[in-house]
């Protein structure tokens, strides 16, 4: 399914003619979404219905990268200018695409981009080496969504020499709406426990779907003799901050973490700047955080791809929708910098610890040997960075309380 290299016609647009206008094309659609998005903000409609006239006559779902992106956009903008972002925002997410459905196309991300396999890979492999004479271990996710993280563990962990240990995961999402709030997070603990029990592996999950800062420590039903591991791979960036509410869940749930007092704390992060309170400078930052994402499918995956398409809307889409059309409480997809999380960390008390240098180096090999040459992995103080291009998309760290 995939492209090896670079695609056919897809050379950066470094070639001539056709390509060179391309890449100009490009360009003037950035600009144009960058000027309506000025509109927007000025409340100017005219302005606004012309950008984005000229915007759809120049996208389409079904065209390149950045006519994809910029059909989403505008779709955000649209939706702002009209006041409907959070209505739109909500039927997208209140619709139930099967977990299957979204399998496959996670096999598809996991298969173009080493980002979420590489952050997998770092983490469990640090779990394990911990676990590797612990009798019970209790990894709290924060964010587990459909737990696709886990099952290589329970796998790996299922033959250790001398057995494995009991594995109890505590999983954790925000509630869905409608009439389940649980639905999806009980259902990733059912396929979880299948999972363990095919492996042997002693299982115990324990679901909770409720707003992250308003858990309290008691229904994590913490066993001191556990090994206790705390995760949270890129969730993070859907806390509400302090410029929403006076006290910032995102620095209550960060507190909460650092009383569990757990063996290791794994976070792994969205390398964003587009949480900023003003919208223009917002949407140039996602405008080019989208960008990237979108040119790495661009160049990895066949336009006509069923799985990249549900990636683009269903995931990207989504998330764009929000930073675009959604403000205030609505707006869940505020990401910071990895700088950014790293003072909020140090201070709850959290200190820093290095990743193992033989996991690093296994996972730099990974990237350059099996993945296209665009993917970057680096190191920056004690955080793993994932990127495109030279974009820093992705960064993983680990802690322990101080």
């Amino acid at each position: 399914m995939l492209r090896n290299g670079q695609p056919k016609g897809l050379n950066g647009g470094k070639g001539r003619g056709g390509k060179q206008n391309g890449k100009k094309e490009v360009v003037d659609l950035r600009t144009l979404l960058i000027n309506c998005a000025q509109a927007v903000a000025a409340d100017d409609r005219i302005s606004t219905s012309e950008f984005l006239k000229q915007i759809r006559q120049h996208s389409s779902p079904f065209g390149d990268g950045s006519q994809r992106l910029a059909h989403c956009l505008a779709d955000g903008l649209e939706a702002r200018q009209a006041g409907t972002g959070s209505q739109i925002y909500k039927g997208l997410i209140s619709k139930r695409t099967s977990a299957a459905a979204i399998l496959k196309a996670y096999h598809l991300f996991l298969a173009a981009c080493p980002f979420r396999k590489l952050s997998n890979f770092t983490a469990n492999r640090t779990i394990k080496n911990l676990a590797s004479d612990s009798m019970s271990v209790h990894i709290i996710d924060f964010g587990i969504l459909y737990g696709f993280q886990w099952p290589t563990l329970i796998q790996r962990l299922s033959s250790r020499p001398g057995g494995p240990p009991k594995i109890r995961i505590t999983g954790i999402d925000f509630p869905q709406p409608g009439f389940r709030p649980a639905e999806r997070v009980e259902e990733t603990g059912r396929r979880l426990a299948a999972y363990a029990e095919f492996f042997h592996v002693p299982f115990e999950y324990n679901a909770i779907a409720k707003k992250w800062e308003t858990i309290q420590i008691e229904e994590l039903k913490i066993d001191k003799d556990e090994l206790l591991v705390v995760n949270c791979i890129y969730r993070s960036k859907n806390l509400l901050d302090e410029s929403v509410a006076a006290v910032s869940p995102r620095n209550m749930v960060t507190d909460l973490m650092r009383r569990i007092e757990p063996d290791i704390y794994i976070h792994g992060i969205l390398n964003g700047s587009y949480n900023a309170p003003f919208f223009v400078t917002r949407f140039r930052e996602a405008l080019f955080h989208f960008s990237a994402l979108f040119d790495m499918l661009e160049t990895l995956v066949p336009r006509e791809n069923r799985e990249r398409m549900l990636i683009e809307k269903e995931i990207f889409g989504r998330e764009a929708l929000n930073v675009t059309a959604c403000e205030g409480w609505e707006r869940v997809e505020r990401p910071e910098t990895y700088k950014q999380w790293q003072v909020r960390n140090l201070r709850a008390g959290f200190v820093q610890l290095p990743f193992d240098r033989d996991i690093v180096k296994l996972a730099k090999e990974k990237v350059r040997s099996s993945y296209h040459k665009d993917f970057m992995i680096n190191e920056d103080g004690q955080w793993l960075l994932q990127g495109w291009k030279g974009r820093i998309i992705y960064a993983l760290s680990a802690w322990k309380p101080a």
